[in-house]
């Protein structure tokens, strides 16, 4: 139960964080720090909602407010709150209620399922799934005192360059067994497992976004992964929240994006090599995914860039 006095610690510790924060940069946007697997993501206005690809990740929300959106499930993400993504999962993600004087905050700390796993054969640690049916691929959960003054001291350690590097892969892995111990264990477990098993939901994942750009049916994935075609899809649906080929379509388009965006290609070259045969189809399909075609939605990019370059000067 929460107290008084711990919610006053807790938003101590969340004000310490900002003001660190806010030391290493003020600029907008995803910020690297000099610790290797931290980035400060910082908007100082409302964002609409963007079309992204949330990798295996630990958000702290310090803030402001985010709405995450991966499939069917809408996530809102608050002061306190943190979002752990477990695989890529394309969705999109919305800023809410930020201004100058109060811009959006939140830290990123990215890990891998062998870092996990390191983790729980080291510390001996135990975490048996809860239920037979895997949960979906990213949560949100409440953090306490203790995970923010790891994130305390992680930030604290920018401005320390010669133990920045030792120390914050210590804290990393003193993070990893906090979650692991907490009530969220089973669920960080649970994608150890998948990337673990033989065949099953987790070959069909990693598969995918290793062939993305090829074309396959559902029944085809299903004889890679010894299951059934509804078991299949049954259990890709819990755990990304949608089928399998509208998980490639998203992968497809999100990639796309990036090669243009890149510039090393246009519209009709990208749409080939991301594994699309018809480029009008490619532009309907990014349209509906990203709300502009593809040279517009490249255009709106560049121009808000600008404008957000000009703003920081």
């Amino acid at each position: 139960m929460l107290t008084e006095e711990n919610g006053a610690n807790l938003n101590g510790l969340l004000d310490k964080l900002i003001a660190l924060s806010e030391k290493i940069t003020t600029a907008d946007g995803s910020t690297a720090t000099l610790i290797p697997y931290l980035t400060i993501d910082r908007h100082s206005h409302d964002r609409p909602p963007i079309p992204c690809v949330l990798t295996p990740s630990f958000c702290l929300f310090l803030q402001g407010t985010k709405k995450i959106h991966v499939g069917k499930h809408i996530f809102h993400a608050h002061p306190g709150n943190f979002l752990a993504s477990m695989i890529d999962l394309p969705g999109t993600t919305q800023v809410v209620r930020a201004t100058t004087e109060s811009p959006f905050l939140g830290l990123r700390a990215d890990f891998t399922t062998q870092e996990i796993a390191s983790v729980m054969m080291s510390a001996d640690i135990q975490v048996p799934p809860r239920d037979r049916e895997p949960n979906a691929g990213a949560f949100i959960g409440k953090s306490d005192a203790d995970l923010l003054e790891m994130f305390v001291r992680l930030l604290k350690l920018t401005g320390k360059p010669a133990e920045v590097n030792f120390l914050s892969a210590l804290i990393k892995q003193e993070m990893i067994f906090k979650l692991l111990s907490s009530e969220y264990g089973h669920l960080f477990v649970q994608q150890v497992l998948f990337d673990r098993q033989a065949d099953g939901i987790g070959k069909a994942i990693a598969w995918i976004k290793e062939n993305y750009a090829r074309s396959f049916t559902a029944g085809e994935l299903a004889r890679y992964t010894n299951m059934s075609v509804s078991g299949l899809q049954h259990k890709f649906k819990l755990v990304t929240s949608m089928g399998p080929l509208q998980y490639q379509k998203q992968l497809r388009l999100q990639a796309a994006r990036r090669l243009m965006l890149g510039g090393s290609m246009d519209v009709t070259t990208a749409a080939l090599a991301v594994g699309y045969e018809s480029t009008s189809q490619f532009n309907r399909e990014y349209r509906r995914l990203f709300g502009l075609p593809p040279l517009q939605d490249m255009k709106a990019i560049q121009t808000a860039e600008k404008e957000s370059w000009r703003a920081r000067r």
